[in-house]
């Protein structure tokens, strides 16, 4: 018995096809999303084609999808309320890909998924309190508490990268100034980098290697994002008492030199508690494609509708 999945990006659209609970295939394709948003619909449907494709050739004739998507979702009526790198508002995802494969399908926000597959799978099993932060072009976080993800009253929950760590600061994508995001975030590090010295083309990590070796700017820069990713895992640790904070995207694969200086500074912030344990994610870009399989899995197990 087979499932397929799909975690649909601004940039990549990534896949797989799991058979109990086995990853049988992991496919990635560019997700083309500047031609618009029902051209990358038309793309997520012929991806899942492929993916369904595959399956058979296992001999395994899928039995239900698995769909996430990033933005704003309503899980309930499987639909992308809006999702801007995509161009997609009100897109009702799961009825398309339902009517498309004829199969049952399960939807979910990628980042929640995440969690739910590092939950199960990765760095937060045997953890029924913790948080999922990937830290990329943007922040997000999956909030896992007493073991389920936690989507909030409207679905909204673990809108992260927009809490405001300093007040009047760094105008943000949002539209308010100050957030996680615009200071932590692999985007704001170049870019900020890049409006002082003029210098482009640099990455989150070729800055870090410049503060690494002296770049005073480059130095500056990384502290405060570091600092201010720490002022944002300190107030969600002191409103969710989490017991582990789980950091994945592309800043965490720096390791150490990037995860050591904010467990320091997530501890100074919370003098009156033991911080939580804070690790690096285990299912790399990989988790939300395996968490959209789970999805689909309780789909059929009759965990969710």
């Amino acid at each position: 018995m087979s499932v397929i999945a799909l975690d649909v990006g601004g940039t990549h659209i990534k896949g797989a096809v799991v058979a109990d609970g086995e990853l049988l295939e992991a496919e990635e394709w560019h997700t083309h999303a500047h031609r618009g948003p029902d051209a990358v619909i038309e793309t997520v449907l012929q991806c899942a084609e492929e993916l369904r494709a595959r399956a058979v050739r296992y001999g395994s004739e899928p039995r239900a999808a698995g769909i996430v998507v990033p933005g704003l979702v309503d899980e309930s009526e499987g639909s992308a309320l809006f999702a801007a790198n995509l161009g997609w508002h009100d897109f009702p995802v799961r009825l398309w890909l339902a009517e498309h494969l004829d199969l049952p399908v399960a939807f979910g926000h990628d980042v929640r998924a995440g969690g739910v597959a590092e939950s199960r799978l990765g760095a937060g099993r045997g953890c029924t309190d913790f948080a999922f932060v990937p830290v990329g072009t943007g922040i997000a976080a999956a909030l896992i508490i007493g073991g389920r993800p936690y989507a909030g009253h409207s679905g909204f929950a673990g809108e992260f990268g927009h809490m405001v760590v300093r007040p009047d600061g760094e105008p943000c994508s949002c539209g308010n100034r100050g957030c996680v995001e615009a200071y932590a975030s692999a985007s704001a590090i170049a870019r900020r980098y890049a409006a002082i010295t003029g210098r482009t083309g640099l990455s989150a990590k070729d800055i870090q290697h410049q503060a690494r070796d002296g770049d005073r700017v480059a130095d500056r820069i990384w502290t405060e994002a570091v600092e201010c990713l720490a002022d944002g895992l300190a107030a969600l640790t002191a409103v969710l008492d989490l017991e582990r904070v789980v950091i994945g995207g592309g800043l965490a694969k720096a390791g150490e030199p990037y995860l050591a200086p904010l467990r320091r500074a997530l501890a100074e912030r919370l003098t009156f508690r033991r911080p939580p344990h804070l690790v690096p994610a285990q299912l790399g870009p990989r988790a939300g494609s395996l968490g959209a399989a789970l999805l689909a899995q309780d789909l059929l197990d009759g965990r969710i509708r």
